[in-house]
């Protein structure tokens, strides 16, 4: 009998491993505490300026199970009443996660780029609490069903914040009705596509045929269509730098080879179909948005022309466009290149009156990295460098350093970053610190400063492609919440990455 106890009580503990392991890994508690680096669920975040969609308040947002249950003024709350579990911010400013409606994390299929562990961990870092992963630059192109499902796969359990997807529309399916409503009908929160050649192979560019048939699919969705607008008006248009007279290292050069005519052209072509979104038209319930703005000339007039016609349209652009000028671009300093490239200062001064006067409608990253190689570093050629500017953690300091110059408000801020992205992206519980919602917030202090030198904390795969990096910017970020967990703090992530993949819901 001994010998017989003997023998089993190795089984004993090897079965007794297994339940053990089994608990640990599946037990929804013990997953849901990695989730967080809080050790409650229901809390009270407490500052001097909440900014809510009624204004800036000094007072304290109460958080239970993911959601904001309560908004309390400082002068409402019961002195008598003690509160337990309060997070006392002080000065610093708590406000909405930003939703950064434009990024490539190139996941799967060129991981070595960027990935959704480390693109979604910088943003988490930068107070990004949902962003929507562009259809390219990963392999395959999100352009079905089953690309679609891929790209769901290579994001369970590595996405730190929430992340949603939009499909590709390319002349593979673009008048191929039942492939694109499969495409929206598995989750696809939009559809975006490029009226110029887009560097990606499996990503072809569109005609305004295509585009037609895109907004008549989507009108019965009430999706947004998101367009690169860029379009070389005549093929054989001398632009300057055929002979070997023009340094590639320059970046005037590489400015030569994408006008802002060719944005004015694409966006010719663009509002002549946007008159189909507007009420009664055939294509009602579609929207046009067009993704990151550079010129602010001609392209600008024609887009609030169209607006004032009624047609359902809107328009981004992005820090880049706002924090630096053609001008200061040194030569072989490939970081810069992007497309639209950014233009002279000039044009910037006038980007920044159109955002603040509310003709561009909001700002998004375009986080488009790639491998330092790729981004030709060594040798400084501008017309053969990967275009793309890496800057996902940075945003949220970026538009504030430099908005001050144009007394840039905090509500403002989240106008730009969150309440307009939210819509267009169709999510109807993020975007405000409103009761209901998502605990979806960034934590952040604007009167401090940051160093982005080699001992900053940047999570970025390639910080060395970052235009940002070797400047000082202010507005560090604290803390980043998203549905209620903390999932940064202070240079620190949560030990499990829980963001949620967003997908749309049938709206037939």
């Amino acid at each position: 009998m001994e010998a017989l106890q003997w023998r089993l009580f190795p089984l004993l503990t090897l079965l007794l491993s297994f339940l053990l392991f089994f608990f640990f890994q599946y037990s929804p508690t013990l997953n849901q505490k990695q989730c967080s680096l809080l050790p409650y669920q229901h809390y009270w975040i407490a500052s001097k300026r909440i900014v809510t969609p009624q204004g800036v308040i000094s007072g304290l947002v109460e958080v239970k199970e993911g959601k904001i249950v309560s908004i309390v003024k400082k002068e409402e709350k019961d002195g008598k009443t003690k509160l337990e579990n309060v997070i006392d911010y002080g000065d610093a400013v708590v406000m909405p996660g930003l939703i950064d409606v434009h990024a490539h994390l190139d996941d799967p299929g060129r991981s070595e780029w960027e990935g959704f562990p480390s693109g979604t961990k910088a943003a988490a870092a930068g107070g990004i609490t949902t962003l929507v992963d562009m259809p390219l630059n990963s392999f395959p192109s999100t352009v079905s069903r089953e690309t679609l499902e891929l790209k769901l796969k290579a994001a369970e359990s590595r996405i730190y914040v929430d992340v949603g997807f939009w499909g590709g529309l390319v002349p593979e399916n673009a008048f191929n009705k039942s492939a694109l409503e499969d495409l929206l009908n598995a989750g696809a929160l939009g559809l975006k596509s490029f009226m110029c050649p887009s560097g990606i192979n499996d990503f072809p560019m569109t005609n305004s045929s295509h585009i037609k048939e895109g907004l008549s699919v989507l009108a019965k969705y009430r999706r947004p269509l998101l367009v690169h607008a860029e379009k070389q008006p005549d093929p054989e248009t001398n632009l300057g730098i055929e002979d070997n007279s023009n340094d590639a290292r320059s970046y005037s050069t590489y400015l030569k080879t994408r006008p802002p005519s060719w944005e004015e052209a694409a966006i010719k072509d663009l509002v002549t179909l946007t008159k189909d979104t507007r009420i009664g038209a055939p294509a009602e319930g579609a929207h046009l948005h067009i993704v990151h703005l550079s010129d602010s000339s001609s392209s600008l007039d024609l887009i609030k022309e169209a607006k004032r016609g009624g047609d359902s349209l809107t328009v981004e652009t992005c820090p880049h466009y706002l924090a630096f000028s053609a001008e200061e671009i040194r030569d072989g300093d490939t970081r810069f290149k992007c497309s639209p490239p950014i233009r002279d200062a000039v044009n910037k001064e006038k980007l920044w009156t159109a955002l603040v006067e509310g003709d561009l409608d909001m700002l998004s990253s375009d986080h488009s990295p790639t491998t330092p190689e790729l981004k030709r570093l060594d040798d400084g050629d501008f017309l053969k460098a990967w275009g793309g500017i890496s800057c996902l953690q940075f945003v949220l300091p970026v538009t504030w350093s430099y908005g001050q110059k144009y007394g840039v408000t905090l509500e403002q801020m989240a106008l730009w970053w969150s309440e307009r992205p939210a819509k267009l992206a169709g999510q109807k519980l993020k975007g405000a610190i409103a009761i209901g919602n998502n605990a979806d917030i960034v934590v952040w202090n604007p009167d401090v400063e940051i160093d982005l030198d080699d001992s900053h904390p940047v999570y970025i795969k390639h910080p060395s492609i970052s235009a940002y990096m070797g400047t000082k910017l202010s507005g560090k970020v604290s803390a980043t919440f998203v549905r209620g967990n903390l999932v940064f703090k202070e240079g620190n992530h949560a030990p499990v990455a829980c963001g949620v993949p967003i997908l749309a819901k049938e709206q037939l």
